[in-house]
């Protein structure tokens, strides 16, 4: 070994130190995965910068900042990837009435002020599925939610019930926003939000930015939980959703939140939300 270090150019106690530090940081870096994994396997697809949140303090005993946080999970090829899939779930050639979009300059700054809804595809091409959901605007927090192995409107009114039997502030006036799908021009859906004093409001065109929230909500929940992929019966996949939008609402933090969890926001007043801007257009909130 000695030879071998004069050969190189450097002394024993540097090779040997070299060794030292490269099992020390074996070492840290088999802790952080395995910090990283624990968080996962309740969030499978949880982006680095929530990691680090969720993680501060003991990556903080670590001493672990965020960029080493990413080193260490590119270097073990765990980093997250973004996808994009896209499946059509909106029929608005329908003869309901279609109602005009109030939420475009409308600035929210409490909990059940808003809320948007959608409808989305889980499941697989041979098991399709469909996600209905209710999200609050201000905080985030999904408030209700169905899921049906057909597009009929009952899936997207029984979400909209769960959410107004689960209402914090029921004095509070709420304006319902959506996409002009039939769904949610139906008679059925309209007479629940008539006979609950709720204002509709619907998108005008066919830009998913126009609904930008309950577009990022739909695929946090199909990609980050992977309720895209998952090939299940009907009723594990109800569990599977409740269990996903529970630790959704009450463990995931959020960049427009300030990284506090939906469950925090709803309980809060006047925080200024972040937002997220598509190009010409300045009336879009965020996830």
């Amino acid at each position: 070994m000695e030879k071998t270090c004069k050969l190189l150019g450097i002394s024993r106690r540097v090779y040997y130190y070299s060794l030292f530090r490269t099992d020390k940081y074996k070492e840290l870096a088999q802790k952080v995965v395995d910090l990283v994994k624990e968080v996962r396997h309740r969030m499978p697809r949880v982006g680095t910068r929530k990691l680090y949140h969720i993680l501060k303090i003991p990556l903080k005993a670590l001493k672990v900042g965020r960029d080493k946080l990413f080193r260490i999970l590119e270097a073990n090829h765990l980093l997250i990837l973004p996808k994009r899939r896209y499946h059509v779930t909106t029929d608005s050639f329908h003869r309901f009435k279609k109602h005009k979009n109030l939420i475009a300059n409308l600035k929210v700054d409490g909990a059940e002020q808003v809320w948007v809804s959608d409808i989305t595809y889980i499941g697989t091409r041979e098991n399709p599925m469909y996600l209905a959901l209710v999200t609050d605007a201000y905080s985030k927090k999904i408030v209700g939610f169905d899921v049906s192995n057909s597009l009929e409107t009952v899936g997207c009114s029984n979400a909209l019930k769960m959410a107004l039997k689960n209402r914090n502030y029921p004095l509070r006036e709420l304006i319902h926003h959506s996409d002009r799908g039939v769904q949610y021009c139906s008679d059925e859906y309209q007479t629940i939000l008539t006979k609950n004093r709720i204002r509709c409001s619907m998108t005008e065109c066919y830009d998913p930015y126009e609904n930008a929230v309950a577009e990022r909500v739909n695929g946090i929940l199909k990609q980050e939980f992977l309720l895209e992929t998952q090939q299940s019966y009907l009723t594990w996949m109800k569990q599977l959703v409740q269990q996903s939008v529970q630790i959704y609402n009450q463990e995931r933090p959020h960049f427009s939140l300030y990284m506090q969890t939906p469950e925090q926001t709803h309980q809060k007043e006047n925080i200024e939300i972040r937002t997220y801007k598509k190009e010409k257009s300045d009336n879009l909130k965020t996830a």
